[in-house]
């Protein structure tokens, strides 16, 4: 059970291993499908992969001496030694000195295939080859084939590092949590109970006596759990003569003490409704959580802003399970424009590199590719694009050995569906998202937003190509890049309005201008400077092009403005947008906000009066650009092995933070007379203006502007500076 063990651990002495990204298309498949609407099972709309029945594990050992091994194993299996097999399933063997070739073959249809062994110096880890396809054959004399096709990986591990907790008996840690107050509702002899902030976990019934159905229904708001007919989600537990009978699935048990849903739910509020005939004496509920840790911290001398963050953190949070998820109520679904969100917010808070590597895993899937990720263009190029991020602040280079294949045959898909200028369009079976707008948007012809998706996915490619070594393909990746990024201004830019233009149908350029393309191309550096200061100017600060009204796409404008310097207006932003959140009584942030709602308007979206969701790992977006942008931590060169560290106080009085880096962290105290800096892991610069030299305990600053100094930073001691803020 995961509440034993690290959710970033390593693969130790002995592990339990499998083929790489199998376990998490069967994990992720588990989770995806836990998915109700007001009590029926809603599974996802895009193909559902599986894992391979059949995998061999394979090692060559060169032994000293004898040694016996422990062979545990999630399915039927044989063992090979030297190319012969061994009778049975030995659950241990004893091999001889000299060098062997040890193979053992796992059949499993319902968990995917795992072996765990455990010896002096034989045990299983990632070094182990494994594969799901065995070209050996044998000819009429018996002889078995001396070269092969095969394809082998390297095993694909977590954290499961004791023979006693197989990979399939995986659970998210379980804490018992009251409510904080209940209300009698006279009317029916419900009981509405307030668990007095948003969460997730599993109802418990207590003291349940009599026969009859209770009816739970759960709601991110009072309005929405007393609304039994349009509430989101509910329960229905029949109890009868000593069974418990969950109506939705149908799942009996024998009634024993308390009673436990079985299947979780996201809420603050839920009410308790019996039928006549059965009573309910008290309600708890188990929190179901992953155990990660708090890496990243924050504090300034505004309380409002650290109280956003606090929330954004206790959102990430929320919605970092098994693997990074949308929201817990509705969707409790993995979508690749949500999670490339949450792996840069994560890096500013967890630093969970296992997660980040999970969910880009399941969102990939396996070969063929039938369609788009999440049946989205766009979120097949965030896909790419996470990528890209994970290995610039992670350096794990062995990830990006494991995915190449599958980036590969991601970007032929993709390449396969483009137009004769080489760009994308929507063509059947394309869902061309964007954003959530309020606004009419013409998803048809070539989207300039889609392009500079592409463009860097195409960047994304040559990089990681680089990284394996495969400079044929490095090469092809780039020339595409290159000629597809020169045609992005002659196809889209309208010189007279200083903009991208939204899209280009039949040859002709659209009249709409709106932020998407534009502040895309900002932060991803499609521009100039002098570009940039005119997009900013005619379009990212012009009140006539339509505003954006969701956090997700919040969080990429907020990141363009704060990347042209302009943190006192986002501060401004972040206490408008997420300080109103939190006025109208948020506990966590909402999949999108408009200020001009009033009541339960807020709580409307998709025609539907209780929607929207109210716990939205987008809406944490803060913790992102606090990190980046105001403590000013990023990393230069892949895992940090140089970083910069540009501190803004955009209006605060004062501010302190950690940022984690792969093995360690990033530290500040900034006022406007003194910082003080500690970095325990890589070195690089620390960037700062003042009115005159800043004064430092280690190093010297040197200057590189009007205003504008330096200091490079190798060493692990905290350093002390004394500057002038201007």
């Amino acid at each position: 059970m995961l509440g034993a063990l690290a959710m970033g651990a390593v693969a130790s002495a002995q592990t339990w291993i499998w083929y790489p990204g199998d376990y998490e298309i069967w994990l992720g498949n588990k989770m995806n499908n836990n998915r109700t609407e007001r009590g029926a099972f809603f599974p996802p709309f895009w193909k559902s992969d599986s894992h391979y029945v059949t995998v061999e594990f394979s090692k060559q050992i060169d032994l000293a001496e004898p040694e016996e091994i422990e062979i545990y194993a999630e399915g039927k299996y044989n063992v090979k030694f030297d190319g012969k097999l061994r009778f049975g399933m030995p659950s241990r063997f004893t091999l001889p000195a000299g060098k062997h070739n040890l193979n053992i073959k796992v059949w499993n249809q319902a968990t995917p295939p795992a072996i765990y062994v455990k010896g002096k110096t034989v045990n299983t880890d990632s070094t182990w080859r494994v594969t799901y396809e065995d070209k050996e054959w044998i000819d009429e004399s018996g002889k078995a084939s001396d070269t092969s096709a095969t394809i082998y990986a390297d095993a694909g591990y977590w954290n499961f590092n004791d023979p006693a907790t197989p990979p399939s008996e995986f659970s998210l840690n379980l804490e018992p949590m009251g409510y904080v107050s209940v209300e009698d509702k006279t009317a029916d002899g419900g009981r509405l109970y307030d668990f007095g902030k948003e969460t997730f976990g599993r109802i418990v019934l207590k003291n349940t006596v009599g026969n009859g159905v209770v009816n739970i229904y759960y709601g991110e708001s009072p309005e929405e759990a007393l609304d039994m007919e349009y509430c989101e989600t509910l329960d229905k537990i029949r109890f009868s003569d000593g069974e418990v009978t969950d109506l939705a699935t149908n799942a009996v048990s024998a009634k024993s003490g308390d009673y436990t849903l079985d299947n979780t739910k996201a809420f603050r509020y839920v009410y308790v409704a019996p039928e006549a005939g059965v009573t309910v004496g008290d309600v708890g509920m188990l929190y179901e959580y992953a155990p990660v840790e708090y890496r990243g911290s924050f504090r300034c001398s505004d309380s409002e802003l650290n109280k956003i963050w606090d929330i954004g953190a206790y959102t990430m949070h929320l919605t970092t399970r098994e693997f990074f998820i949308d929201g817990i109520k509705r969707d409790r679904w993995v979508w690749s424009g949500d999670a490339v969100q949450s792996y840069l917010m994560n890096y500013y808070l967890f630093f969970d590199s296992p997660a980040v590597k999970r969910t880009t895993r399941l969102l990939r899937g396996k070969d063929p590719v039938t369609a788009h990720i999440n049946t989205i263009l766009d979120y097949t190029f965030y896909w790419f694009i996470g990528i890209y991020d994970y290995y610039l602040y992670t350096g794990d280079k062995a990830f990006v050995k494991e995915i190449y294949p599958r980036m590969q045959s991601m970007m032929d898909y993709v390449l396969s569906r483009t137009n004769k200028d080489g760009m994308v369009e929507g063509l059947t079976g394309d869902w061309v998202f964007v954003d959530w707008a309020d606004f009419p948007m013409s998803k048809q012809g070539a989207l300039s937003f889609e392009q500079i998706l592409l463009c860097k996915s195409l960047e994304t490619m040559k990089l990681c190509a680089e990284v394996v070594g495969d400079n044929k393909d490095g090469e092809k990746y780039g020339r595409l890049e290159a000629s597809l990024r020169a045609k992005l201004l002659p196809t889209f830019w309208d010189e007279k309005r200083q903009a991208l233009v939204h899209n280009v149908e039949n040859g002709r350029q659209s009249d709409q201008i709106n932020k998407f393309a534009n502040m895309f191309a900002i932060n991803l550096g499609f521009f100039d400077q002098a570009m940039t200061d005119s997009v900013m100017k005619h379009v990212m600060l012009n009140p006539e092009v339509p505003a954006i009204t969701t956090p997700y796409m919040r969080f990429y404008e907020l990141e363009s403005l704060c990347a042209q310097g302009m943190q006192e207006t986002v501060l401004k932003e972040m206490k408008d947008y997420w300080g109103g959140m939190l006025r109208e009584g948020a506990t966590s942030f909402w999949e999108k906000y408009n200020p001009e709602d009033k009541g339960t308007q807020h709580l409307a979206m998709y025609g539907r009066p209780y929607g929207k969701s109210l716990c939205h790992a987008w809406g944490a977006s803060p913790i992102y650009l606090i990190g980046k942008y105001y403590l000013g931590v990023k990393p230069v060169k892949e895992g940090y092995r140089e970083f910069s560290i540009t501190p803004v106080l955009g209006g605060l009085k004062w501010m302190e933070g950690t940022v984690p880096t792969p093995n360690g962290e990033i530290s500040l105290f900034v006022d406007r007379d003194k910082v003080k800096v500690r970095a325990t892991e890589g070195e690089g610069y620390l960037y700062l203006k003042s009115k005159s030299v800043p004064k430092s305990s280690y190093g010297k600053f040197e200057k590189t502007g009007d205003h504008s100094y330096r200091l490079w930073i190798d060493t692990k001691d905290e350093i002390n500076i004394k500057y002038k803020q201007i």
